[in-house]
């Protein structure tokens, strides 16, 4: 899996509702309900729905499967 297909994927997703899982380590996992705001060249930015505030993650995350984003 590349980069540039994650950038494609993703950019069709730009305002659609989606949950992340997140791999925090330890065997704990964080899952975010989310809406994809921005792309940018290393990164990517969503919105959380509950609280309306900001996160983003690296397209190098999905690469190593530290997250997992369900449509």
């Amino acid at each position: 899996m590349k980069i540039e297909n994650i950038k494609e994927e993703l950019n069709t997703h730009i305002g659609d509702s989606a949950t992340i899982k997140c791999n925090v380590g330890r065997n704990k996992i964080e899952s975010y309900n989310v809406t994809i705001k921005k792309l940018y060249n290393r990164i990517f930015i969503v919105e959380l729905n509950n609280n309306c505030s900001l996160k983003s993650f690296s397209y190098s995350d999905i690469i190593n499967k530290t997250i997992k984003i369900d449509y």
